[in-house]
């Protein structure tokens, strides 16, 4: 699937985060994914939690068409990968 994100919200996701969407290539093992339905986003969007370089990651993403939209990308809290089995 073709991997998709909006420059602008890069540039705000690098601000907040230190990580730049681009810089996204895959997690080193499978992730756990969850559906985020904490609000109505107006389409399916999903968390997904998993390790690069042995440090937790979170990428939140939807789906359109047949690619893959990147929202956010950070390091994911201890919490956050102890309730998702990490």
């Amino acid at each position: 699937m073709e991997i998709e994100f909006d420059p602008e919200k890069d540039a705000t996701n690098f601000g907040k985060h230190g990580l730049s969407l681009e810089d996204f290539t895959g997690f080193d093992d499978l992730p756990t994914e969850v559906l985020d339905n904490r609000r109505s986003y107006g389409e399916a969007r999903y968390r997904a939690y998993g390790f690069i370089g042995g440090v937790g990651h979170c990428l939140v993403y939807t789906v359109r068409e047949s690619r893959i939209r990147l929202i956010s990308f950070r390091r994911a809290r201890a919490k956050e990968m102890r309730r998702y089995g990490k």
